[in-house]
């Protein structure tokens, strides 16, 4: 009886088609007795919250500029109405990105400033 090599067997199997492969599962299931079982389900530790959960318990953000669009003018002004910063302050911040806005503030009133400089057409990140 002659051995076969494991390179053998595994160029053997690389030409199988899948239907071939398929009965060789199970006939090898057969004739040693295997019988196939579904993977255990993955369970998260109490411990370890998931990133939905990490979102949820999240209770300051950020609002960060990360761009000012083509109506410079009015992302400027909607800064200077939402952080009372001076002109020369608020002009300053656009033209060096990204940069806070808000820090540390409630997510409605993150997401309302959000909105607000949108509407201007500047790019924000809340974080």
């Amino acid at each position: 009886m002659s051995t076969v090599t494991k390179e053998e067997i595994i160029d053997a199997i690389s030409h199988m088609s899948v239907l071939e492969l398929s009965e060789l599962v199970k006939e090898l299931e057969s004739r040693f007795g295997i019988t196939p079982f579904a993977p255990a389900a993955v369970q998260v530790s109490p411990e370890a919250p998931t990133e939905v959960e990490k979102e949820e318990e999240k209770t300051e953000f950020d609002v960060i500029l990360t761009g000012v669009g083509d109506k410079k003018i009015q992302v400027i002004k909607e800064i200077r109405a939402i952080t009372n910063l001076g002109l020369k302050d608020a002009k300053e911040l656009t033209d060096n990105l990204p940069r806070p806005i808000k820090e540390k503030i409630s997510k409605q009133e993150a997401e309302e400033i959000k909105k607000r400089l949108e509407g201007v057409g500047a790019t924000i990140e809340l974080r």
